[in-house]
């Protein structure tokens, strides 16, 4: 789920709510552009790819794209999609949620801030995909990887930002 990352690197242009006000308010703001939304999952979609690759070549365990769903690259293709898709509507959400809150753009948002992508990817896997969801990530002792990946998320999350930050793609190391 590099989908906001990518998102990041690559976004600017035209904000997603293009520039409009909801109550007083930005509904989402100049950070939510539409050249990283579709870059972000383009490249997550990529990345998903990528560690498919992986997988097959004997490098690394686990995929979830594997579990289940699939022998082929374009089999996964539908589910990439939707997880990247849902990783970005859900740091959209949040933004929307934030600026609904008063809260300014890179201010932080503790929990929020870390967890908004993963919520928006499994929430539209389980609309898309509910099936698979509940049995791979519930089933078969998979609830150990999640409990590990939600370890790791703010981990990962805090280390992406502050090259972002590097990067001088974000205003902030949060």
């Amino acid at each position: 789920m590099t989908s906001n990352s990518w998102a990041a690197i690559f976004g600017g242009g035209m904000p997603m709510d293009f520039g409009k006000s909801w109550r007083g308010k930005r509904i989402l703001g100049d950070g939510k552009t539409w050249r990283g939304f579709f870059s972000g999952i383009l490249f997550g979609t990529l990345v998903g790819f990528a560690e498919m690759f992986l997988v097959d070549a004997g490098l690394i365990r686990y995929s979830p794209t594997h579990w289940g769903f699939g022998a082929t690259y374009l089999d996964a293709l539908p589910l990439l999609v939707v997880l990247s898709s849902g990783a970005l509507l859900g740091d959209a959400i949040e933004s929307f949620g934030k600026r609904r809150l008063g809260m300014e753009r890179g201010q932080k948002a503790p929990i929020l801030d870390q967890y908004d992508f993963f919520l928006g990817a499994m929430l539209l896997s389980f609309i898309f995909y509910f099936n698979w969801t509940i049995e791979n990530l519930f089933n078969n002792y998979n609830w150990i990887g999640l409990i590990l990946l939600l370890i790791l998320i703010p981990l990962l999350h805090r280390g992406f930002n502050i090259i972002g930050y590097k990067m001088g793609k974000k205003n902030v190391p949060w």
